[in-house]
């Protein structure tokens, strides 16, 4: 079962509409350019990527296109490790470890592939990332992601995380120049299953899912 897809309820789009208003749109495609291109002189320690569901136990469009953008700035030597973020959201896959997964099978070294496994919203992908970057004792960060994510995140990353994080959303030019193989990698979906997964939708009403996408309740227990 699509998990993803069956709980896009009519309050689900309404916040997804709220975040939209919001978060005005995504970076254009020359803002996109210019944050790359200022990336491209840095050599981050690590950025982060945020998890996407497994659909149908496979890979969606936009997983793929985040593993491949992180992919791209690792053999660009822009980032010198990887950090995918996710936990079981909406699908019995960690999320985290399936994109871990597929971007080993691209390529990556395992060595350079980390996985945060606590995070069920977006900010979540940075706040815990962050962390735990941290506790590795990596310096420069980035995050990495679409467009639409990227802008998202900014200011909860700069106002409330750390503001030395930069990002470098998806250009998709360069992405499409990428060599992709013609077949998708085979995964081991097994190894990130987790059994007894309880959708997130069954276990947070609307209103605790919305504060958990601004990350309101982040910061309230210390020990996170």
């Amino acid at each position: 079962m699509n998990y993803y897809k069956f709980y896009a309820s009519p309050l689900s789009l309404v916040s997804i509409c709220i975040i939209f208003i919001l978060s005005s749109c995504s970076f254009s495609q020359k803002s996109c350019k210019k944050l790359l291109s200022k990336a491209s002189s840095k050599k981050y320690d690590i950025i982060i990527v945020p998890g996407v569901p497994l659909e149908n136990g496979q890979w969606s469009k936009i997983m793929k296109e985040r593993i491949y953008w992180s992919k791209y700035l690792f053999d660009k030597g822009i980032a010198k490790n990887i950090m995918f973020s996710g936990s079981v959201v909406y699908s019995p896959y960690i999320e985290s470890e399936i994109m871990a997964m597929y971007a080993e099978a691209l390529g990556i070294q395992k060595k350079n592939i980390y996985t945060e496994t606590k995070a069920e919203h977006s900010t979540g992908n940075i706040f815990y990332s962050h962390k735990l970057a941290q506790k590795l004792k990596f310096a420069s960060i980035a995050i990495a992601s679409d467009p639409f994510q990227t802008r998202m995140l900014r200011k909860f990353t700069r106002k409330r995380i750390d503001s030395s994080i930069d990002l470098i959303p998806i250009v998709y030019d360069t992405l499409t120049l990428m060599p992709m193989r013609a077949t998708d990698p085979a995964i081991d979906i097994r190894k990130a299953f987790v059994e007894g997964f309880i959708p997130l939708p069954e276990r947070e009403n609307f209103l605790q899912r919305l504060r958990g996408t601004w990350g309101n309740d982040l910061f309230k227990d210390s020990s996170k």
